[in-house]
Parts: structure tokens; C-alpha cells; sequence
């Protein structure tokens, strides 16, 4: 289970999506004012308005994702379910990814001088990536399985 490359990739997925739980996702300047998404809220800083709008769609997405992930891990006999919850945890980091856009997307459409910043806004593109990778080492197992089935 350890020792294949898959469950390397889905272990930094997990930890990837748990720290996206806890760090904002963006801070956004628009001219002087300075707004941050965070997994519950899209806030301000600087303003009197604290609260901007409840992002509570996109909350669990990340929580989702982790789960997902480390039940992939623990399906390494199964390797075809494997293979399936890969795509969905795709799919479901995809979503997140457009919903995040579309607060952002929300915010700036009044603007067109913005300044974008941190680090965690990438952690969904990172995962998505070793998702691909995971589902990619996943199947050359399952390749690999099947070519020696037809040995015996």
C-alpha cells in the first residue's frame, strides 16, 4: 500500500486539502481596498463591511477532497474503484476550483486593476495534477496485473 507511488500523490493531495482548510485562499487587492477568500467568507479588511458575502458552497469541497483521497488509499486492492474515486476527487477539485473563480470572478467584475496574492489559490492546481499522476500510476498497475494474468 506505502510503497506504491500512487499513495504518495494521494497523501500530499490530503495534506494539500487539509491545509487549504485552515490558510485563506486569496487576498485580493482592489485600489486601496484589501478583501480575503477564505473557505466560509469572502471578507474585507479595510472596510466598515466585514463580511462581503457567505461562501459556504465551498467549504466542505476541500474536506471532501481529503477524505476522498484517503479512501483511494486504502481501495489499493481494488484497483479499477481506485481509478473511479481518482476521477470524481478530479472532478470535485475541477468544481472547487470554478466556484473559487467565480467568487473571485464576483468581486473583480466591478474592477479591472487587481492585485491577486497567495499561495494556497494554487494548492487546487497542484492537486489536480497528482490526481492525473495518481490515476496515471494506477492504471500502469493495473496494466502491469493484467499483462502477467495472461502469463499464467
Amino acid at each position: 500500500m506505502i510503497q506504491r507511488i500512487q499513495t504518495v500523490y494521494l497523501l500530499v493531495i490530503v495534506a494539500l486539502s487539509i491545509a487549504m482548510l485552515f490558510m485563506p485562499l486569496a487576498i485580493l487587492q482592489i485600489g486601496t481596498d484589501i478583501f480575503t477568500l477564505k473557505l466560509s467568507q469572502l471578507s474585507a479588511l479595510n472596510l466598515p463591511v466585514e463580511l462581503i458575502n457567505p461562501a459556504w458552497a465551498i467549504l466542505f469541497m476541500p474536506a471532501l477532497s481529503a477524505i476522498l483521497a484517503l479512501i483511494t488509499i486504502f481501495l489499493y486492492k481494488n484497483r479499477i474503484m481506485q481509478i473511479r474515486f481518482c476521477i470524481y476527487n478530479f472532478v470535485l477539485i475541477i468544481v472547487f476550483y470554478g466556484m473559487c473563480a467565480f467568487f473571485l470572478w464576483k468581486l473583480t467584475r466591478l474592477s479591472g486593476d487587481y492585485q491577486l496574492q497567495g499561495i494556497s489559490f494554487v494548492f487546487p492546481l497542484i492537486c489536480l495534477i497528482l490526481n492525473y499522476l495518481a490515476i496515471h500510476s494506477i492504471r500502469a498497475d493495473e496494466t502491469l496485473i493484467r499483462s502477467l494474468n495472461r502469463l499464467r
